[in-house]
């Protein structure tokens, strides 16, 4: 009988730094503490201590022994000083500098083997440093993890932009401003739901997994159910479900959540992304302009306190009511050499292959949009409402009652990119049925992104859906703005990225790509 196989060292092979962060937490286990506890009784957070004394003159010397905190959360400051040692212990809401001793603590030579990202428990209370600076004396103290990666540097932080996406927990721990730009996000939902809500909007889920993408012009993944034998697209956009419900019976609904659509990434734009979309029967899209007015002026104030904010080193005035400019009278302003009906598609053709001979590929129809991404979008600074879209690029809008061949639709610009989008919604079943068999011979062309016919919400249209009016606003970009973004990806906590390959990005000596 063959002796059994050695038992494989897990250290093997790890990096020299992770070997001596292992090592610090066996002298730690050595010296008594638990390598893992399941929990720790915090009592307070550093924002705590640091806002019982914000307006006191702070004399070196003074204590509030009386004043007892537990405190948990990541050491990002570690220095040693013989008898003593100062740390920066960070949580959630900030960063407090502690103080260890001999005297102070029976337990104080653990702390030689702490490392910068271990997570401790502290307790103590505080008192001002030598130099004014409020601290932590700590009284007892409990090891709660041992990082087994050194932090990047305090310095330097983290430089590489997509690193910071990739390691988005890396970003959070060590980039300033990192956190209150997602905690700012989380503001601008909870704001936008609980306005809706005063304003008797139902918030409803509708499904992610459909048979026919419908709400918006673009490409779906597609996915396969094993148990059903069908194949399924991601929801491109939550409007045709809504819909649905306004000709069930309820009058104002909204869901904020996620929708997916097979395209590129740039700065504006990544393939999974959240809107909100809400439908308001028995009003049209002047209604919902006045409610978009009143959402985003009151977001602006909400977050900054005026109307007028910083993006991209501009100023941004939010302040109602927001510009209007004619989507048709616009292009003819604005596009060199456009002395014509820019609705007469032939015509468009011909100067769109004389002038810009990059597009000739590009089908009749959506030259309109390409024209005004060119040349409107960006002189649209501060929030503007882009009114009256031409029919043939709004499949889902209400014919304009005075102005044929286009839609009461607009769209709303900031900084030059799009926001939000509504309509005085179609509820003509034969008319919409003709604008998706439309679609239907442009998909039949080869334009992938042309609108699927949908078979279900025709027949629910046949039913009766009140006249409406619906808004779609595009909550990353928004956030983007607010929170004074460059790029959508740092918005988004977990944003879509090529995979890895067998390489990846250095922290600090080590590979990132890989935690072995």
């Amino acid at each position: 009988m063959s002796d059994p196989a050695p038992t494989p060292d897990p250290r093997q092979g790890l990096h020299e730094q992770t070997l001596s962060r292992l090592n610090n937490l066996q002298a730690l286990q050595e010296a008594g503490f638990e390598a893992h506890p399941y929990s720790y009784p915090r009592t307070h957070h550093t924002r705590d201590v640091l806002g019982a004394h914000p307006a006191e003159p702070l004399e070196p010397g003074q204590e509030w022994p009386e004043e007892t905190y537990a405190l948990a959360g990541r050491v990002t400051l570690l220095r040693h000083m013989g008898k003593a040692a100062f740390a920066d212990l960070q949580d959630e809401f900030g960063r407090l500098q502690l103080h260890f001793s001999r005297s102070d603590t029976e337990t104080f030579e653990g702390v030689k083997k702490l490392d910068l990202g271990d997570i401790i428990g502290v307790r103590g209370f505080p008192f001002v440093t030598k130099t004014g600076q409020l601290t932590l004396r700590v009284t007892s103290w409990q090891p709660l993890v041992k990082s087994l990666h050194p932090l990047p540097s305090k310095f330097h932080g983290l430089q590489d932009e997509e690193l910071r996406a990739r390691r988005r927990y890396l970003d959070l721990m060590v980039t300033e401003g990192a956190r209150e730009k997602f905690q700012a996000r989380s503001r601008i939902i909870r704001y936008l739901r609980n306005e809706l809500d005063t304003r008797g909007f139902m918030e409803v889920e509708g499904p992610t997994l459909q048979v026919t993408a419908g709400g918006a012009e673009a490409r779906p993944f597609m996915t396969h159910h094993n148990a059903l034998s069908h194949d399924f697209k991601l929801r491109i956009s939550l409007e045709l479900y809504l819909k649905r419900l306004l000709v069930g019976g309820f009058e104002k609904v909204y869901e904020i959540g996620r929708v997916y659509r097979n395209e590129g990434i740039d700065r504006t734009h990544n393939p999974e992304f959240t809107m909100l979309e809400l439908y308001w029967a028995y009003v049209d899209y002047s209604a919902i302009a006045g409610l978009v007015e009143e959402l985003l002026s009151g977001l602006a104030q909400e977050l900054h306190g005026d109307y007028r904010f910083e993006y991209g080193g501009k100023t941004l005035d939010f302040t109602p009511p927001f510009a209007r400019v004619d989507y048709v009278g616009a292009l003819r302003e604005h596009v060199p050499g456009l002395d014509f009906d820019p609705l007469d598609l032939d015509r468009l053709r011909e100067f769109s292959d004389a002038r810009f001979p990059q597009w000739k590929a590009v089908p009749a129809y959506k030259l309109l949009d390409k024209l005004f991404g060119e040349f409107v979008e960006p002189l649209l600074t501060n929030p503007t409402f882009v009114m009256d879209h031409p029919a043939v690029i709004s499949p889902l809008a209400k014919e304009h009652r005075t102005r044929p061949g286009l839609t009461e639709r607009f769209e709303v610009f900031c900084s030059g990119f799009e926001l939000a989008n509504a309509f005085s919604e179609l509820n003509d079943a034969f008319d919409q049925r003709a604008r998706f068999e439309a679609q239907s011979a442009r998909r039949a062309a080869g334009d992938d992104e042309a609108h699927a016919q949908d078979e279900d919400f025709l027949l629910a249209l046949e039913y009766g859906m009140p006249p409406a009016g619906g808004l779609g606003i595009g909550i990353d970009r928004l956030a983007m703005l607010l929170t004074d973004s460059d790029s959508i990806r740092d918005v988004l906590l977990f944003p879509l990225l090529r995979p890895e390959g067998t390489g990846g990005a250095k922290v600090d000596g080590e590979d990132a790509a890989s935690p072995g």
